[in-house]
């Protein structure tokens, strides 16, 4: 028999901190700088939002390690998302391509968490509307499991096994006032606040943005 306790939404708890998701940045910055020999012709392109956010953090500290200008730029791949019909209208982002392009070099795509890998893929679908990189490469975050395509990270801040009734959601100082990962049920998420669905998570009424789930 199920007790009151085990049927009830868990509340997030707090699995990163600032100075946990500063460290991870670091780390990331210099695996790219090793991978990359130097990261000579390496390009950041930022998935909105936190993508985003998360990339011109990484960019700053590629900076401070090579002594170089890494090009940034963001990407929106909203109308490249396979369940456009399946879900609320949202309002387009700006796609912003460095001025040298793509071709030829090494991109790095950066999202905070990676999932089923659906928004990946259509990362990938925009990217080839925009140029022909020489090769691409994928930085999370977290990256939760759940695959639902063959995608995998080339560098992940954590690894974060999770059960599908759980959502992960990920503030960041640059939007929500406050750097953290955190992990609870789904159905808690849902029913101290309506959603619009996976991508967008309640958050405390301190916060100015709720953290979205991505896919």
């Amino acid at each position: 028999m199920t007790t009151h306790h085990e049927s009830t939404p868990r509340p997030p708890h707090q699995v990163l901190d600032g100075t946990d998701i500063a460290r991870v940045i670091t780390r990331i910055a210099h695996e790219i700088v090793e991978r990359a020999k130097g990261a000579e012709d390496v390009v950041l392109l930022g998935i909105h939002t936190r993508g985003v956010h998360l990339a011109r953090r990484l960019r700053d500290r590629l900076v401070q390690i090579t002594g170089r200008e890494i090009p940034f730029g963001t990407l929106d791949i909203t109308m490249y998302r396979d369940d456009l019909r399946l879900k609320p209208a949202r309002a387009l982002e700006h796609t912003e391509i460095p001025a040298g392009g793509i071709d030829g070099r090494l991109v790095v795509l950066v999202d905070d968490v990676l999932f089923s890998g659906r928004t990946i893929r259509a990362a990938l679908d925009a990217l080839s509307d925009i140029g022909r990189p020489r090769a691409v490469q994928l930085a999370v975050l977290v990256d939760r499991g759940h695959r639902e395509l063959p995608i995998r990270a080339d560098y992940v801040g954590k690894n974060l096994p999770t059960s599908l009734r759980e959502a992960v959601q990920v503030r960041l100082a640059d939007s929500d006032g406050v750097d953290a990962v955190l992990v609870g049920d789904r159905d808690h998420a849902a029913s101290s606040r309506p959603t619009r669905g996976e991508r967008t998570p309640p958050a405390p009424a301190s916060q100015p943005s709720a953290p979205h789930l991505p896919e």
